[in-house]
């Protein structure tokens, strides 16, 4: 959205206040009542004690006649006076407070400098969602430091947060936060809405939030986003998507969501869009195998032996002639295996988790083939099947991932290849009758969304990727006006 111009700073206050946690405290010292206006997640409530205590614990402050005589004796620095519209405007998005006599901000007024020491780097560093490029700003379990995080990074009083309070018993503050403006009116309402009926009597974390408010509880596939990343729950809003965080949570969830969403990576435009579309299609590719690679080896060992090259059957044959079981308990006992291995490396402390996971896999590997309980091309495949189940950027999805391919190499192992056809028609129906709060969960594929499909499978230039994805129907479709390509010398010799 193009930036905002106000003519008077009445009018920024307006605007401000159509969120929540934007408040105005009236306060009476001395000879003047006066009132102070501020973001309460983005300003320090114990500097704001101080200044209070300054004010009225002051002979010389209580003797003042107007407010710049007052703020004189408040021992602090960057005190600005009489600021213009525009200085109130950025400011306010700093952790500054703005004073001013009465209820007229139009009058003489001052912009106090009270920003908060939030968001400190050792305590919110993304974990779960790792990058090599890019910020690793994360979120933490503290709900006012979250927005405030958020609204370092986005200086925008349309920037609206609604505080909803859920639990009979825990009665915990739940925040939805959305960009006015940007986001589709409806969706505000239709998630605000699911967030007021809920009936629950304590809220540990968003995620319960996910379940108790998702379209469709059958199923494996998460149907919002959750992410630790400040940058991700940014971009999500400015495309229009709701963002919603639970007090003692350090996870946002955002929606709609699509399947393709789980997909996308911040990495991926923080390179070039070629590369973040190679690594994107790498991803895809990586779920693939990781579904279907052992399915597929269970039904060609079961049935389809004669479509393997004689070289590679040979090997199979090999690699196969001592283990007394049948491919499917084959793969059923090394799948299981690594389950229990990754069960036990996340329970465990990181340093002896990594340890166990990765000597405990060598050993078990080792002595499974040598007690021929298991062929050694089996182990490549399900270790590699096991690995690329963690491409995908979001944990819930890959824990997906995991549980399908069991279901999958059952109906590998009764029918073959047909079973695997068979699984697939169901996993695509079954995704194409999801919902996510209302909008379909594979859009745009189907239904199909030409215009949106620029930034799905792979990532466009930012020349192409001017607008919002038209399937969230955001109250503003423009999101910034791409520059031509750069196809010559700037500086073009006359």
């Amino acid at each position: 959205m193009p930036e905002q111009h106000f003519d008077s700073r009445t009018a920024v206050l307006d605007s401000c206040k159509r969120s929540v946690d934007f408040v105005t405290t009236p306060l009476t010292t001395g000879k003047i009542n006066f009132s102070f206006s501020y973001y309460k997640t983005l300003i320090d409530e114990e500097a704001l004690g101080h200044l209070l205590h300054a004010l009225q614990g002051s002979t010389q402050a209580k003797e003042s006649a107007d407010l710049k005589a007052l703020l004189a004796h408040v021992p602090m620095d960057g005190i600005e006076s009489d600021p213009d519209p525009q200085r109130v405007r950025k400011l306010i998005f700093k952790g500054y407070l703005l004073a001013y006599p009465g209820n007229d901000p139009e009058q003489a007024c001052a912009l106090v400098p009270l920003p908060a020491k939030k968001g400190l780097r050792a305590s919110n560093e993304t974990d779960m969602e790792f990058s090599v490029v890019g910020p690793k700003i994360g979120f933490i379990e503290d709900l006012d430091t979250n927005i405030h995080l958020l609204r370092a990074q986005l200086n925008t009083p349309d920037l609206l947060l609604k505080e909803i309070v859920v639990g009979s018993v825990s009665r915990s503050r739940v925040a939805m936060l959305y960009i006015d403006g940007i986001a589709n009116d409806e969706n505000v309402a239709k998630m605000e809405k699911r967030l007021r009926d809920i009936d629950f009597d304590v809220v540990f974390d968003t995620s319960q939030l996910d379940q108790i408010i998702a379209d469709n509880s059958r199923t494996p596939f998460p149907l919002f986003t959750t992410t630790e990343r400040r940058d991700r729950v940014v971009y999500a809003l400015i495309t229009g998507q709701v963002a919603v965080i639970s007090e003692g949570s350090p996870y946002f969830i955002t929606g709609p969501s699509t399947l393709f969403d789980f997909f996308l990576s911040p990495e991926d435009y923080f390179m070039p869009w070629i590369l973040g579309s190679f690594f994107r299609v790498i991803r895809i590719f990586g779920v693939i195998f990781s579904l279907f690679a052992s399915s597929f080896y269970v039904a060609l060992m079961t049935y389809h032996y004669e479509v393997i090259p004689k070289e590679l059957l040979g090997r199979l044959i090999f690699s196969r002639e001592n283990v007394p079981f049948a491919p499917f308990l084959e793969v059923l006992f090394l799948e299981i295996t690594v389950e229990f291995l990754r069960e036990a490396g996340a329970r465990l402390p990181s340093r002896i988790g990594q340890s166990l996971g990765i000597v405990g896999g060598v050993i078990l590997g080792q002595a499974a083939v040598e007690a021929s309980l298991t062929s050694n091309i089996l182990i490549i495949i399900v270790s590699l099947s096991a690995l690329t189940s963690f491409v995908t950027p979001i944990y819930k999805m890959s824990n997906a991932i995991r549980f399908l391919r069991f279901p999958i190499i059952l109906l590998a192992a009764i029918w073959g290849s047909l079973g695997i056809a068979i699984g697939v028609c169901f996993l695509l129906v079954h995704l194409s009758k999801l919902r996510s709060l209302g909008y379909p969960y594979t859009v745009p594929f189907f239904p199909v969304r030409a215009k949106d499909l620029k930034d799905s499978l792979v990532r466009s230039s930012y020349s192409i990727t001017g607008s919002r994805p038209s399937y969230l129907k955001p109250a503003s479709m423009l999101r910034y006006k791409p520059a031509p390509e750069k196809r010559s010398n700037d500086f073009d010799e006359e």
